[in-house]
């Protein structure tokens, strides 16, 4: 470990780090906002619906917000799709949030200089974080067209809906996470490239 930990150009280990906390930044905020999905009506046509936003925990609707766990009904009595939902729900809240912890480990690791744990980890926040937001997608997209179906299309066709600044920031993220990723990936080779070096020269 020793050796790893003088061989590695600081530039690349700095470059990686600074790459990492800037994607932890960008997904804590993201899944800390309520800006995932907007729902805006047009106010000339439904002056009485208020626009409406929602993050990965809460639904806000005017000047109020409230838990999405609150409106979702108790297992026993709710629907195959429902049950669906509330697992989709579930995972992604699960995905996200590891996908940060694994960027504090993988900052860690840089502290002290541990290459090899760093490349072991590099995969992971991204794929975490890549598959949470296909599951919040496609989680919208079902629950939408499933109130679509309960409340007729008529009602939806003055509805505007799309996805938030918290999205953006998500993907932000995930390119943070790759690009991160790959500058240690890179390091790794060049670490690879450097001792074969030393060795043919002994």
């Amino acid at each position: 470990m020793s050796a790893l930990a003088t061989s590695i150009a600081p530039p690349g280990i700095r470059r990686a780090q600074a790459r990492t906390i800037l994607s932890f930044g960008l997904l804590a905020v993201a899944i800390g906002s309520d800006y995932w999905y907007l729902v805006q009506v047009e106010p000339a046509r439904d002056p009485e619906s208020p626009n409406s936003h929602s993050g990965l925990w809460r639904v806000c609707e005017g000047n109020g917000c409230q838990d999405l766990r609150a409106r979702v009904p108790p297992l026993s009595s709710a629907g195959h799709l429902t049950v669906s939902l509330a697992g989709m729900h579930r995972a992604l809240v699960v995905m996200l949030p590891l996908s940060l912890i694994l960027l504090v480990f993988s900052w860690i690791c840089g502290i002290v200089s541990s290459l090899t744990a760093m490349v072991d980890l590099a995969r992971g926040p991204g794929q975490l974080t890549l598959t949470g937001v296909g599951v919040y997608i496609s989680y919208s997209e079902v629950a939408f067209a499933e109130t679509v179906r309960m409340y007729k299309q008529q009602h939806f066709d003055h509805v505007h809906i799309s996805f938030g600044w918290s999205m953006a920031l998500a993907w932000l993220s995930f390119s943070s996470e790759v690009l991160a990723g790959s500058l240690l990936l890179l390091a790794a080779q060049l670490l690879s490239l450097q001792q074969a070096t030393r060795s043919m020269a002994i």
